[in-house]
């Protein structure tokens, strides 16, 4: 019984220490995306994998689910091989929807992803487009 005790002691110490948000990385994941043209109340509009060259801008849209209030996760949009924005969000519970947005000029037409990383940096979600394609 005493080395229960000191386990269970131990787990709920690693609880009190934790960062807030940490101890939902572990099961952070995304429950539904899109790569939109807009969001309107909450939800994307006019979602596709590929966009005219004339886009304009773009909306990388996700419902996050296994996180606590403070967790953050980053959309990381990437052209090519070129990464073009790294914007953190902030999640408030679980589920949250959020999203982010990226201004995209005609010259920068081509094969698009935005990753969508945990606080570590870990990749948990993909949403892959394409601009003038």
């Amino acid at each position: 019984m005493g080395k229960l005790t000191v386990v269970g002691a131990a787990l709920a110490l690693a609880t009190l220490l934790a960062p807030q948000g940490a101890l939902a990385q572990g099961t952070l994941s995304v429950s539904e995306s899109a790569v939109a043209t807009g969001v309107v109340d909450r939800m994307p509009i006019e979602s596709g994998t590929s966009f005219r060259a004339d886009v304009g801008r773009v909306y990388a849209w996700t419902q996050i689910v296994g996180a606590n209030d403070g967790t953050t996760i980053h959309h990381v949009w990437i052209q090519g091989d070129v990464e073009r924005a790294d914007l953190e969000l902030q999640i408030g519970g679980s589920p949250w929807r959020t999203w982010s947005n990226k201004a995209i000029p005609p010259e920068w037409a081509g094969d698009w992803r935005v990753e969508v990383r945990d606080s570590r940096g870990n990749v948990i979600e993909t949403l892959t487009f394409t601009v003038g394609g």
